[in-house]
C-alpha cells in the first residue's frame, strides 16, 4: 500500500460579520480536499453571539486527517486511500493499521497483529460476566457492558495522559476483546460453546467468524466479512466516532469512550439501521412477500411505512459502499447457493426501486445497510448481531480518531452552547 501524500490548503481567504455596529473578520479554513469552513472561535467574546445549528449538520467540531467523506459526488477515503481500492485489495487488520497509524506498512501492520494476539485471551471474571446475562438480552447492550468492565481489570492502563507504548497496547487489547466479545455475544446467543481465538493462524474476519459459529470461514465467506468490516471502519465525525470524541475530550479512559461509542451506535438511526432492514423484510414476508406494494406505500407520504436501507443522511448519490458491498451479496449468495424468501424480496425491492422513477429522482438508492443486512442473514448470523458486527468494524475508526483529538493542539473539552427558550428570569 503506497503512503497517500498531504496536499496544504490555500489560506488567506475571509468573511465579515457585522452585527450591532461591530465588524468581526472571520478566518476561511480550507481542507485539502477544497472544502471551506469559518472560523467562528471568536465570535461569543467578541460579539456575545453562539450560532444555532441543530444538530450540529452545518458544523465542523474538529479538523482531522483520518476520512475524507463527498456526499453530493459519492466520495470515501481512508488517510487519502479511495474505498474501492482497499476494500478490493486489502484485508481488515492492514485497514486498521492505515488508520490507526497513517500507514500500514509489513512492519506495522506486524506490531499490530502482534498487540491483538497477546490479548488473544479474555479475562475470565467477563466471560462469567457475559454468562450471567439473561437470555433475549441485547448484544448491544452486552458488549457495551463487557467493554467498560475491561476497565477494571486494566487499572495500570487508565492513566490520565498515555504514553504512546501504553497507547499501542490499549489499541491491540481493544481490537482482540471487541473481537473476542462480538463472537461470544453471539454464541452465548445461540447456547454454543466459547472457543479460544486461533489468531493469527486465522485472520482477523475469519477468527471472529470461528469464535460466532465454531466453524472457519471459506475464502468467499472470509473476503466478505473483510469487506464489511472494512467498509465500516470510519466515516467521519458520525454520531458514534461524535460521541466517542466527546466523551474522550473528559479524558475518561478508554474504555468508556468506546462504550459510549457502543451505545451511540446502537440506535435505529445510526448502526441498529441493518437489522431494522432485516425486520422490515420479515414483515413484508409475512404479509405475503408483495414488494411492490410496500414500494407503493412508501411513496405515500400519508402512509407510516418507510422503506428501510435506502438514502443515506450524507450521501446525496450512490452510496460508494453500497456499491462495494452488492458486488459482495451477489459473490457470497452465489457462493452459498442461500435460498432464502428474504433475500428474494430484498432482491425484488432493489431491482423495482432502481428503475423507479421516484426513488431515482430522489435518490434514494440502496445504502451499505441494505446489502450488509442480506450478507449477515446469508451466513446465518442472528439479526440481533448486526449492529454488534457494525460496531467491531467501526473500532479502528474510533481509535484513530481518539488518538487524533487527544494529540490535538487544539484539544480542549467538549462544551456545546444553547439558546434558552424556558421561563424568562424574574
Amino acid at each position: 500500500m503506497s503512503v497517500a501524500k498531504k496536499v496544504q490548503p490555500p489560506e488567506g481567504e475571509s468573511a465579515q460579520l457585522q452585527f450591532q455596529g461591530e465588524t468581526l473578520e472571520l478566518p476561511v479554513v480550507c481542507g485539502t480536499e477544497g472544502e471551506k469552513g469559518l472560523d467562528i472561535s471568536q465570535l461569543r467574546s467578541r460579539l456575545g453571539l453562539v450560532t444555532l445549528d441543530e444538530g450540529f449538520v452545518n458544523t465542523a467540531s474538529c479538523q482531522s486527517e483520518i476520512t475524507y467523506l463527498d456526499g453530493e459526488r459519492g466520495i470515501l477515503h481512508y488517510r487519502g486511500h479511495a474505498i474501492e481500492d482497499l476494500a478490493e485489495k486489502e484485508d481488515f487488520l492492514k485497514v486498521s493499521t492505515l488508520l490507526l497509524y497513517g500507514e500500514a506498512d509489513a512492519k506495522k501492520c506486524k506490531a499490530l497483529q502482534s498487540e491483538i494476539a497477546r490479548f488473544g485471551k479474555t479475562p475470565k471474571p467477563i466471560l462469567e460476566m457475559l454468562q450471567q446475562f439473561p437470555k433475549g438480552a441485547h448484544p448491544m447492550g452486552m458488549l457495551s457492558s463487557l467493554v467498560v468492565a475491561l476497565s477494571g481489570f486494566n487499572r495500570d492502563k487508565m492513566v490520565e495522559d498515555p504514553s504512546e507504548d501504553q497507547i499501542n497496547i490499549l489499541f491491540g487489547q481493544m481490537m482482540a476483546q471487541l473481537k473476542n466479545l462480538a463472537g461470544y455475544i453471539g454464541a452465548f446467543g445461540q447456547e454454543k460453546p466459547i472457543l479460544q481465538s486461533k489468531f493469527p493462524e486465522l485472520s482477523y474476519a475469519a477468527d471472529f467468524y470461528y469464535l460466532l459459529t465454531g466453524k472457519k470461514p471459506d475464502p468467499v465467506v472470509t473476503k466478505a466479512l473483510d469487506v464489511l468490516l472494512i467498509l465500516h471502519a470510519d466515516h467521519e465525525q458520525n454520531c458514534s466516532t461524535s460521541t466517542v470524541r466527546l466523551v474522550g475530550s473528559s479524558k475518561a479512559n478508554l474504555y468508556a469512550c468506546i462504550s459510549s461509542g457502543i451505545n451511540a451506535l446502537w440506535g435505529p438511526l445510526h448502526g441498529g439501521a441493518n437489522q431494522a432492514v432485516i425486520e422490515m423484510l420479515e414483515a413484508i414476508r409475512r404479509d405475503g412477500g408483495d414488494f411492490k406494494k410496500y414500494l407503493q406505500l412508501a411513496k405515500d407520504k400519508s402512509n407510516p411505512f418507510r422503506l428501510m436501507g435506502f438514502g443515506h443522511r450524507v450521501y446525496k448519490n450512490f452510496d460508494p459502499r453500497a456499491k462495494i458491498i452488492k458486488k459482495t451479496c451477489d459473490e457470497v449468495l452465489t457462493s452459498l447457493g442461500v435460498s432464502d424468501p428474504l433475500l428474494e424480496i430484498a432482491k425484488g425491492l432493489e431491482q423495482e426501486a432502481l428503475r423507479d422513477e421516484y426513488f431515482v429522482s430522489r435518490k434514494l438508492y440502496p445504502n451499505v445497510d441494505f446489502y450488509s443486512g442480506i450478507i449477515y442473514k446469508a451466513l446465518g448470523i442472528e439479526p440481533a448481531l448486526y449492529t454488534v458486527l457494525f460496531a467491531l468494524g467501526r473500532l479502528p475508526g474510533w481509535l484513530a480518531q481518539w488518538q487524533e483529538m487527544r494529540q490535538s493542539p487544539q484539544f480542549r473539552i467538549g462544551r456545546p452552547r444553547q439558546i434558552y427558550q424556558g421561563i424568562p428570569k424574574p
